[in-house]
């Protein structure tokens, strides 16, 4: 990869469920389009100086092996919900192949429970080759990564906050990654204010407790002056395609696998 990109894969783009789901028969589980074959919500940046894996998913090995990831050098966590959790034990892999333990990063509150649920790759005594070892690091503030400058970015998803994450390189606000929010607050949009890409959770059309209808993703995306933005984090209820008909303009479906390349030269 040239050092002047940073090059953003959408591993999953489905609800916690996932879609197709478990013993359903509807239209859009059984679609034969690519684009409706969703795996939980996580994106993979290739960065000018390292990768990055935005949460560990259930379905991580499946999505590394279509994508082909063999490296990464950082972990991003924004909650500890299952569905971007449940598959932290898949990074032995990564920690095998650099022979060396990864440092991940999220809120503490995020971290701490991850640690009570994997207690066994946290501050081992021993690192034992082929295991998953991992270096925490608490965030509240903007650091660098990679290359990339990032800021997390606090939202309400039901009982807990989530970290989105803003990726900036000098002075440009390249990408902002909301999975999991009920809401967007204010002091948030003012900081992804005119964001040239913005991945936003839009369930459904329905109302939900805990996230973001598509009809509140239009209204955040377009609140917050998004140059494009890609909506995720969806259920069966539509198909791909007639979800994006009934888009407006510059905002679309985000779908597995999908890339998003920015050039980084004119910084």
């Amino acid at each position: 990869m040239s050092s002047a990109r940073l090059i953003v894969t959408v591993l999953g783009s489905g609800t916690s469920q996932g879609v197709p789901m478990i013993g359903c028969r509807c239209a859009v589980c059984q679609s034969s389009d690519p684009r409706d074959k969703r795996t939980r919500s996580s994106i993979y940046l290739a960065a000018p100086e390292g990768n990055i894996l935005v949460d560990t998913t259930p379905d991580l090995r499946q999505q590394a092996l279509r994508e082909g990831l063999d490296h990464v050098d950082a972990v991003l966590f924004t909650h500890a919900h299952a569905d971007h959790i449940m598959g932290f034990d898949d990074l032995r892999r990564f920690c095998e192949i650099q022979a060396a333990p990864l440092p991940i990063y999220g809120s503490a509150e995020t971290l701490t429970k991850v640690e009570s649920i994997f207690h066994y790759a946290f501050n081992p005594r021993t690192l034992v080759p082929g295991y998953v070892h991992v270096v925490p690091h608490y965030v509240t503030t903007t650091f660098e990564l990679a290359g990339i400058e990032l800021t997390p970015l606090p939202v309400p998803h039901g009982a807990v906050s989530t970290s989105g994450f803003l990726f900036s390189k000098g002075g440009r606000k390249l990408l902002a990654y909301l999975s999991d929010c009920g809401s967007v607050p204010d002091s948030i949009r003012e900081i992804v204010k005119n964001v040239e890409v913005l991945i936003i959770d839009g369930l459904r059309d329905k109302p939900h407790p805990t996230h973001l209808t598509v009809h509140g993703a239009v209204e955040a995306a377009r609140a917050m002056g998004a140059g494009r933005s890609y909506i995720t984090h969806l259920t069966h209820e539509k198909t791909h395609v007639d979800r994006l008909r009934d888009l407006p303009s510059g905002i679309e479906i985000a779908y597995d696998g999908m890339k998003i390349d920015f050039d980084l030269s004119r910084l």
